[in-house]
């Protein structure tokens, strides 16, 4: 029977969730496992992976074969670098307390590449928050202008019209004014002819 170390996948559409297992090769993806090695999620950044490393190891060491994917999320949790070190004590290369002490150090290195990866995002993210709300503060100003450009204009014409009906009005009483004075001369006019008339 050969063993493989793969993924089995759980979680949602577009939310996968995976366990990683040691499986007999002929077993369905989602099917029978024979030991549940550890957990992968790819959905946040960076991806959580969770592992037992002494359990992947001695799996290795049984001959289980990895897939791909499982090699490379191994590699990336020291796996393979214990079990290559284990195979130097194994042959004499290396005592356990070297082997232990060179995987304790590139465990310190890998955490500090992680946190570095880590404070990285949070400032592009704090940076992409404070861009996006000044472009959000300069729409809002725009906005804003562009009411107060509205409101003046609207007063302005409230202005011009009052001005324009003040105007009308004026022009009425000076029409009106002119059209009593006509008639008034009218009448005059009319009674001195009159007058004469009757004089006559």
């Amino acid at each position: 029977m050969s063993v493989k170390i793969r993924l089995q996948r759980h979680g949602k559409k577009g939310k996968p969730f995976y366990s990683i297992v040691a499986a007999d090769a002929r077993a369905k993806r989602d099917g029978k496992f024979l030991e549940k090695l550890g957990t992968y999620n790819p959905n946040v950044n960076p991806a959580i992976i969770e592992l037992d490393v002494d359990g992947a190891v001695k799996w290795l060491q049984n001959g289980a074969q990895p897939t791909d994917t499982a090699r490379a999320i191994l590699s990336y949790k020291g796996v393979m670098l214990k079990n290559h070190l284990a195979g130097g004590v194994r042959k004499g290369a290396l005592t356990e307390e070297q082997a232990e002490s060179k995987f304790a150090a590139w465990l310190e290195e890998k955490a500090t590449r992680i946190t570095a990866k880590k404070d990285g995002l949070t400032k592009e993210q704090t940076e992409a928050k404070a861009t996006a709300i000044a472009a959000e503060k300069a729409v809002n100003e725009a906005r804003v202008n562009a009411v107060k450009e509205a409101e003046a204009a609207i007063i302005a014409e409230k202005k011009a019209a009052e001005a324009a009906l003040e105007a009308e009005k004026v022009i009425a009483e000076a029409t009106t004014a002119e059209v009593v004075e006509e008639a008034v001369t009218e009448e005059t006019t009319t009674e001195e002819t009159t007058e004469e008339k009757t004089a006559e």
